[in-house]
């Protein structure tokens, strides 16, 4: 088994760098235990996958009685959190429940449903709940919200446009682990195992967020390389600038449930960087393969 780990550590590698970026992997059959890593303790920015985070929070939150998930909160245009999707690109009041927010904040990443959510749980709650599951190298610094002024100062006078300039990349806060939300993939995939083993929450709730991971509509990462329709895969996508990021659960016909966590920094600045995005993808398809084998 050591020399299958190393030798799939270096393919594992080798497709990052053939992408055209530096990745860190973890990787956990959920049932057995058997893993696979290349720099699975790394400190890494996470991005949107932190509302995973935020999910398990709500639900540990519920579970406890401190709230109801059928409770409706209304959000007007003046409060919202930017972002391409979801409450973020409407333009009337919406009133919704907070399961239906945690449905838009894992399946489209939205960034108003996320603090909406945010506003009700806190994000002292968020940390407690991944410190009582072992996850001790991830915390959260602050909101979405917060999150995006930070990226809009850093940026500076030249707007979105000066993402694609190194020097600005390169004194981006929300790129410095140490400053912004943060995780290692070890802890990652520890989080979908709880997720997956009823661990997190009471059956019900772990119910609900697999249910919510399952709809994630993003294809192009991890999903990409499991291209097969008994396969399923349920994930959350983290994007920033130069940052592609996912973690998720590939579950096979015959009951393999494998849990993993892929984060990655390109070297290129450009927005639209198909080669990283599959790379995720890649990566995990080598990795789960190599648990598979083990399993005989």
């Amino acid at each position: 088994m050591t020399e299958t780990k190393a030798r799939t550590r270096g393919r594992v590698r080798a497709a990052f760098a053939e992408a055209g970026v530096t990745g860190w992997l973890h990787a956990v059959d959920i049932d057995s235990g058997a893993q696979l890593d290349a720099g699975a303790d790394q400190p890494v920015v996470t991005a949107s996958v932190h509302k995973l985070c935020l999910l398990v929070a709500l639900h540990q939150q519920a579970e406890a009685g401190r709230l109801d998930l059928s409770e409706q909160t209304t959000c007007p245009p003046r409060d919202r959190t930017p972002g391409p999707t979801g409450l973020a690109a409407m333009l009337d009041d919406v009133r919704l429940s907070l399961r239906d927010a945690a449905y838009l904040m894992m399946a489209v990443s939205d960034n108003t449903a996320a603090d909406l959510i945010l506003e009700r749980v806190g994000l002292d709650a968020v940390n407690r709940t991944t410190w009582r599951l072992g996850l001790t190298g991830t915390h959260a610094v602050h909101t979405f919200r917060e999150f995006l002024t930070l990226l809009k100062e850093d940026t500076g006078p030249g707007g979105p446009q000066a993402l694609t300039d190194p020097r600005v990349i390169a004194g981006l806060r929300v790129l410095d682990p140490a400053a912004t939300n943060h995780s290692t993939p070890r802890d990652m995939t520890r989080l979908l195992a709880a997720i997956w083993r009823d661990e997190a929450c009471a059956p019900e709730h772990t119910a609900a967020m697999r249910r919510l991971l399952g709809l994630q509509v993003w294809p192009h990462r991890l999903a990409s390389g499991f291209p097969f329709d008994d396969v399923h895969v349920a994930g959350k996508t983290g994007s920033l600038p130069t940052v592609r990021n996912e973690v998720g659960v590939v579950e096979y016909p015959d009951g393999g449930r494998y849990a993993v966590a892929v984060f990655t920094r390109a070297s290129s600045t450009a927005a639209v960087l198909p080669p990283a995005d599959a790379v995720i993808g890649t990566a995990a398809r080598i990795a789960v393969d190599a648990l598979r084998a083990c399993r005989g």
